[in-house]
């Protein structure tokens, strides 16, 4: 019998914030704005082609690990900002 993947961090951190119920829109249209630097896009693709490649180290792959999940909490923090905007006041 299978067992059930662990919940990742970033689908935590959803049920964390879902309890929050309200924030105020200037919050929300700031958090929209937020991503990663052109730099850190640049490192991530580097990473990405050698992880494809089948060169990438272990420190690399940490490295890109991390990338993968500041991504998605930056994703469930926008989510949440886009539904505060859909709401009605």
């Amino acid at each position: 019998m299978r067992t059930a993947e662990p919940p990742s961090e970033s689908e935590i951190f959803a049920r964390v914030i879902a309890r929050d119920e309200t924030m105020p829109r200037d919050i929300a249209r700031h958090l929209l704005t937020w991503m990663f630097p052109r730099p850190d896009l640049d490192r991530v693709g580097k990473l990405q082609a050698r992880n494809d490649a089948g060169t990438i180290t272990a420190a690399e792959l940490r490295e890109l690990e991390s990338y993968v999940r500041v991504g998605q909490f930056v994703a469930v923090i926008q989510a949440r900002a886009r539904l505060a905007l859909t709401k009605r006041t």
